[in-house]
């Protein structure tokens, strides 16, 4: 039977059609761990039904690609360390708000995008708009994870960078387990979320991002990186 995480809710309405998102617990998933096979685990045949979305994070598809790094092993230049100050931080993670992530989405989009994002972001801060750094620098910047106290160990102190291909991914992942139910790569956080890669239409992903939009896998120790959208 179906359960939701803690102070979470197992049944959505979206456009008047009601739908459950089931979350699916594993155990941790390890930077030695193949994608495909961990899928497969925990998402054995005869899962998923027709119309059936399954939903996998960002971070176990990184994480599976090799692109999860220890903070300790990241030497953030002195650029990070100066546009990091600037980062707003929230409690529902880091972002870019120290010299480690800043430093990977400096290497991940290129120092004139990051440079770019920043300034227009100062002047249109300051003019009470929000959100433009991460609109300009784009889902690169976006889908990096800094480590928080709530994160399960070892990724409480690594960074790890948002996926590789991750429409790919998507449709490698539905050929895999031979299924007709759509496949998405999330990142979604309780700020809010964003589609990476799909075998959705873009309709589809905006519906997908208001269905997850109160992030039903939660934040912290939940174990649960993959989840089924079902209509109820």
């Amino acid at each position: 039977m179906a359960e939701a995480n803690p102070n979470k809710h197992l049944e959505i309405t979206v456009d008047g059609v009601a739908y459950q998102r089931i979350p699916i617990k594993t155990r941790v998933v390890m930077p030695d761990d193949d994608l495909n096979a961990f899928v497969t685990e925990y998402v054995p045949a005869g899962t998923l039904r027709d119309g059936d979305i399954l939903f996998v994070t960002e971070k176990i598809v990184g994480i599976t690609q090799g692109r999860s790094y220890l903070v300790e092993d990241i030497h953030p230049r002195k650029l990070a360390y100066f546009l990091s100050k600037y980062v707003t931080r929230t409690p529902y993670g880091i972002g870019l708000g120290m010299p480690e992530t800043m430093e990977m989405a400096l290497r991940e989009c290129g120092t004139p995008k990051i440079l770019l994002a920043a300034a227009v972001a100062a002047v249109t801060k300051a003019f009470g708009r929000k959100g433009d750094f991460y609109r300009i620098a784009g889902p690169k910047a976006r889908a990096i994870d800094g480590p928080t106290k709530g994160t399960i160990p070892p990724y409480n102190k690594s960074v790890v960078l948002g996926p590789d291909r991750p429409e790919g991914v998507a449709k490698d992942l539905r050929s895999l387990l031979s299924t007709t139910a759509d496949i998405a790569v999330v990142d979604i956080n309780d700020l809010g979320g964003n589609i990476l890669g799909s075998t959705l239409s873009k309709a589809e992903e905006d519906r997908l991002v208001r269905i997850l939009k109160d992030n039903p896998l939660g934040q912290g120790h939940e174990s649960t990186p993959m989840g089924i959208i079902r209509r109820a």
